[in-house]
């Protein structure tokens, strides 16, 4: 029997945070810069390691090293009282999840601090803590959630005061920069929104060892020529660091 109306379905609390981080993405005069990386050196270095690193962890460790060398991906701009920009001294990663919550699949973050000076195993670990652990022993969850709860005025003002008020503070509460890929899902995202001044995307990785990656970057902060500059060292950085130590921590293994 077909019915005539639908049914209201009341926001959850995975569904407010969303909506509350697009709210604030949203303001974000955001431009996607993309690279056709071919890291094919890296790929066959992955497929001989044991146990496999993942990719997320090869492109977020490859891309603090970057942030470490080049400051304007480690900046923020701050519009209040007086518009500014403000260096963080290390990179804070901000990596979305999927997770079920109460039968729902939901997105979360979780955060990595100063990526670059952890080793790529200790990094899938984090991630697989964060895949893998009940949320409520994930910090950065539980205050989401608790946030989540609150009614939307108060809810946005938390938000804004996070975002706006002071550098340091932002960068320890919501990241430097963010990492979101969906091409484990054979798929990818053309630009992603997001409220921080870059966030890294990938697809799919080819046959032929390419890939097209993409900083998402805030105009306000830096212009494309840095973000193009950033990818070239990232694709170096891949080819050369990441995948010396995949070699190195293979080797160790053996030995």
């Amino acid at each position: 029997m077909s019915h005539k109306w639908g049914k209201t379905i009341p926001l959850s609390l995975p569904r407010r945070l969303i909506c509350d981080f697009l709210r604030f993405a949203q303001r974000v005069p955001s431009v996607p810069v993309q690279r056709v990386m071919n890291l094919s050196p890296l790929r066959d270095a992955r497929r001989q390691a044991t146990p496999r690193v993942s990719w997320l962890v090869l492109f977020l460790k490859g891309y603090a090293r970057v942030a470490a060398q080049i400051p304007e991906l480690r900046r923020a701009y701050l519009p209040f009282p007086f518009a500014r920009l403000y260096e963080h001294p290390i990179s804070i990663a901000s990596v979305a999840f999927e997770r079920d919550y109460q039968g729902e699949a939901a997105v979360f973050f979780g955060h990595f601090r100063q990526p670059e000076t952890e080793t790529l195993t200790q990094l899938d670990e984090a991630l697989r803590h964060f895949k893998e652990a009940p949320l409520e022993e994930i910090s950065l969850v539980r205050r989401a959630l608790m946030v989540s709860r609150l009614p939307r005025p108060l809810r946005r003002l938390i938000w804004w005061l996070g975002l706006n008020l002071s550098g340091s503070k932002r960068a320890r509460r919501m990241g430097t920069f963010g990492v979101s890929v969906y091409s484990s899902q054979g798929a990818e995202s053309l630009h992603p929104l997001s409220p921080l001044t870059t966030t890294l995307n990938y697809g799919v990785i080819r046959e032929d060892g390419t890939v097209p990656v993409r900083i998402i970057y805030d105009h306000r902060v830096m212009d494309g020529t840095t973000v193009a500059r950033a990818l070239a060292l990232l694709e170096e950085t891949l080819n050369h660091d990441i995948r010396a130590e995949l070699i190195g921590a293979a080797s160790a293994r053996a030995a």
